[in-house]
């Protein structure tokens, strides 16, 4: 049997990687952005200077050949699902048996005038990062438009090199419509504190070319004019099918997949951020463009098609990433608003840079999130928590042993119980202190 694999990101190498170890099928993954698999969520750090390209491939190039896994180099232009065939643009046609679709995203682009002059890119593709390393030499200024993740990644980029900033958010806090309102404030501050320019409340209208097509300003949606050689776009991210729009594949937004991955064409599977699940599980999106569930889902598939029958369960939802220098985390429910029938608990450190937020069922007690702001819990704590419903109170007399910061860092637990106790009236104590010891009972 013939695998064939359109996409080398994590989800389409997870997937060959565990069809090899289930398997003797033939493999062949195909790619148009890079030769090799890359971490993409290290390229912020290529052109930082902190890696090397070759550092952020988790595979040596021999990998390949010895777990005879074939990479083929090549841009699909047409899928043929009835002939089993994919047609490249060079004029070639690989066969296969069994297909999965781990085409990732592409930056959103929303037809500002100029959005595709020289100097306006996202930031997804090894692509993307060569062309910022392109337009940085003698950059005066550059402009973000976008407050997610994505955006405070490059401008922390652009920020190391000591090129100036201008982010402009539309938001009217940094992220706040994933961000309850402390912890947005909290950012949107702390990015300043670098430096950088950050425009609340302020779009993006236009980029102005200058005699050679290239970038040289933006109008923002006041009318301002903001001079800049380059521009980030970085508004969120689309699954990216566009040629797979019109074709026997159903789509949406993404490619609709059942619980197993498969769409609705046999022996086609769809996997990571391109894929749409037609029944994601409580508490899940239809689309998560994140890189755990990409690898979860190639794994998934690969058991799939080579029969070993497995349902795709994401489990609760965690995130994590880093703005600047304040990590961030959360596990479980926590909404920018508060619904009815949930209340929380929030403490903020006196220095405005950590900040721990506990949510929970108002009727049963039962803890529903937790959202961290540069304090580390441990996931597989958190998760037992949410899993089995604790009460809020249980988790607060326990709540030291969640903490994964370093040993001889300081603990804020008390804070957030002291929070507690004056909320409700209640006298909880906090009990269990950190020690692995301790951990490893729990979670046995």
């Amino acid at each position: 049997m013939k695998i064939v694999i359109l996409g080398n990101g994590i989800s389409g190498i997870t997937a060959a990687r565990f069809a090899r170890k289930l398997s003797n099928h033939d493999i062949t993954v195909i790619s148009a952005e890079t030769d090799y698999f890359f971490s993409r969520t290290a390229l912020m750090y290529v052109y930082m200077g902190h890696m090397r390209p070759a550092d952020i491939h988790p595979y040596e190039q021999w990998f390949w050949a010895k777990n005879r896994i074939e990479l083929l180099r090549a841009q699909v232009e047409r899928i043929d699902f009835s002939q089993k065939q994919l047609h490249t643009g060079a004029g070639k046609v690989v066969p296969y048996d069994k297909l999965v679709l781990a085409l990732g995203s592409r930056s959103n682009k929303f037809g500002w005038p100029g959005q595709e002059l020289d100097g306006v890119h996202g930031l997804y593709h090894w692509q993307d990062l060569e062309a910022m390393e392109r337009h940085s030499a003698g950059l005066e200024r550059a402009v973000i438009v976008g407050g997610g993740l994505i955006g405070v990644e490059m401008a922390e980029m652009f920020h190391s090199r000591h090129i100036p900033v201008t982010f402009l958010v539309r938001e009217n806090n940094f992220w706040d419509l994933v961000l309850p309102p402390e912890e947005s404030v909290m950012i949107g501050r702390h990015i300043c504190e670098h430096g950088v320019d950050l425009r609340l409340s302020t779009e993006l209208k236009e980029v102005l070319p200058d005699a050679n097509g290239k970038a040289r300003a933006v109008v923002t949606s006041s009318g301002e004019e903001i001079g800049c050689g380059f521009v980030g776009l970085t508004v969120g991210v689309s699954p990216n099918i566009s040629f797979l729009k019109n074709t026997a594949l159903e789509t949406n937004r993404g490619i609709l997949v059942d619980q197993y991955l498969q769409t609705n064409i046999p022996d086609v599977y769809a996997i990571g951020d391109c894929a749409e699940l037609r029944e994601p599980g409580p508490g899940r999106r239809p689309i998560e463009a994140i890189w755990y569930t990409g690898r979860m889902m190639g794994e998934i598939a690969a058991h799939n098609i080579c029969k070993k029958t497995t349902a795709y369960d994401p489990g609760i939802w965690f995130n994590s990433a880093k703005f600047f220098d304040i990590e961030y985390q959360v596990y479980g429910d926590v909404r920018p608003v508060l619904p009815e029938h949930q209340a929380g608990i929030y403490w903020e450190h006196p220095s405005g840079k950590k900040s721990i937020r506990l949510v929970y069922e108002k009727s049963s007690g039962k803890i529903a999130g937790f959202n961290l702001m540069g304090i580390r819990y441990r996931h597989e704590v958190c998760e037992k928590w949410l899993r089995h419903g604790a009460h809020i109170e249980a988790v607060l007399q326990s709540l030291g042993m969640a903490n994964f910061d370093p040993e001889f860092f300081e603990q804020y637990e008390q804070y957030i119980v002291a929070a507690y106790n004056k909320q409700t009236g209640k006298n909880i104590q906090l009990r269990q202190k950190r020690g692995l010891s301790a951990v490893l009972d729990f979670l046995s």
